[in-house]
């Protein structure tokens, strides 16, 4: 029996008003009514969730409930930032188990009420307590993994730029994304230094938000909708938690092997995808992951970018959506977002972002600096 996604919903991603449990509700909520449901059709429920530090609120299953005003059985999801692509996972294996027929994805995160420091430190906690001890943060890590990069395939400045300055392009035609506002190479390259070489436009905000799906089998796809997309592989790897047990710098194994397996259960190849949404919390993540998931060989990602190839009108439009960097980053719903915006893509609703003649659509969701991956294929 194939897995389907019938309905998604998505928030504004940014700073806003409402509470998590408001956020989560409201995007549930969105969700029914994308696919005419009521609370009640919903076997289950998943709730990706990076971290309770940022809200102050455990026990997001019981809140979802109290928000709905039902009572249903949900479950907490976290694997840092692939808390999204993890919750896809579990969700799809309980479809296929053949025990449930509908089940909602919701990941949520509320991360603009700390101050940016106490922020940084929470997410630091996707680390190594080794890494917390010496003082490195995120930005720190990924400004080793880019510069080692920089040194192994003359990979530049300017090139993680042009990966900032085409998302935020992207994200223009994102009535949902945190940042509508273009930007230009040297805009990226005279921003503030936060871990050289990376600076702030290389990297991600700090955004609320929530995001949603729908998942159901086959024979609940047909009752839901008409322009069913079935998932036709997923996979979830988990390598060592601190970089510095990596063998390599320029590469993530996880995002390697989860893809590796991913195809390998779709019976489709990288050059198949038509559409990709990557796990871009940096610039050089996205680069790194345009040669992890295998649409270049190592080194050549570079090539891709300058050639136009990862644009909206290219060979494989990489982040349509605007990615981490331009549509926000609430961590827990990122990797939800992305299949939301494949889902859309491959029903071609995307609008003024859309995909010509989108079939067959990736997402990458990544945890810490590399430590969780979750590679998921699409069809229509």
């Amino acid at each position: 029996m194939k897995t389907c996604i019938a309905a998604t919903a998505h928030t504004r991603f940014g700073k806003l008003e409402e509470g998590i449990g408001d956020l989560m509700a409201r995007c549930y909520q969105d969700l029914l009514r994308d696919a005419s449901l009521d609370i009640g059709d919903i076997d289950a429920s998943y709730i990706a969730n990076f971290s309770s530090h940022f809200s102050s609120q455990c026990h997001l299953s019981a809140l979802l409930s109290s928000g709905l005003h039902s009572r249903h059985e949900s479950t907490r999801v976290e694997t840092a930032c692939a808390s999204g692509g993890t919750a896809l996972k579990q969700a799809s294996i309980a479809i296929a188990s053949g025990l449930y027929d509908v089940i909602a994805v919701v990941g949520v995160e509320k991360m603009t009420i700390r101050p940016t420091e106490e922020t940084t430190s929470i997410l630091s906690y996707a680390g190594s307590e080794i890494e917390r001890r010496h003082g490195i943060t995120f930005p720190g890590l990924f400004a080793l993994m880019a510069r080692r990069h920089f040194h192994d395939y003359g990979t530049s400045e300017t090139d993680l730029a042009k990966i900032a300055v085409k998302n935020h392009k992207n994200a223009l035609s994102n009535p949902n994304a945190h940042f509508h506002k273009s930007i230009t190479d040297d805009d990226v390259l005279g921003s503030r230094i936060i871990a050289s070489p990376l600076k702030l436009l290389d990297c991600a905000p700090i955004s609320d938000g929530a995001a949603a799906v729908l998942l159901c089998n086959e024979n609940a796809a047909r009752r839901l909708t008409d322009i069913p997309v079935y998932m036709s592989g997923i996979a979830q790897e988990t390598d060592y938690l601190g970089l510095d047990e990596r063998e390599a710098l320029t590469t993530m194994p996880a995002v390697v092997n989860a893809s590796t397996k991913a195809f390998n259960a779709s019976g489709v190849t990288p050059r198949d995808v038509d559409v990709a949404e990557l796990h871009d919390c940096f610039t050089i993540a996205e680069l790194i992951e345009i040669e992890d998931v295998g649409f270049c060989s190592k080194g050549a990602g570079k090539e891709l970018i300058a050639e136009g190839a990862t644009n909206l009108d290219g060979e494989i439009p990489i982040n349509p959506s605007g990615g981490l960097k331009a549509r926000g980053h609430p961590v827990g719903a990122t990797g939800v977002a992305q299949v939301a915006e494949i889902v859309k893509q491959l029903r071609g609703e995307a609008d003024r972002r859309q995909v010509t003649d989108a079939e067959i659509g990736l997402c990458c969701n990544v945890g810490g600096s590399g430590g969780t991956a979750v590679v998921s294929i699409f069809s229509r």
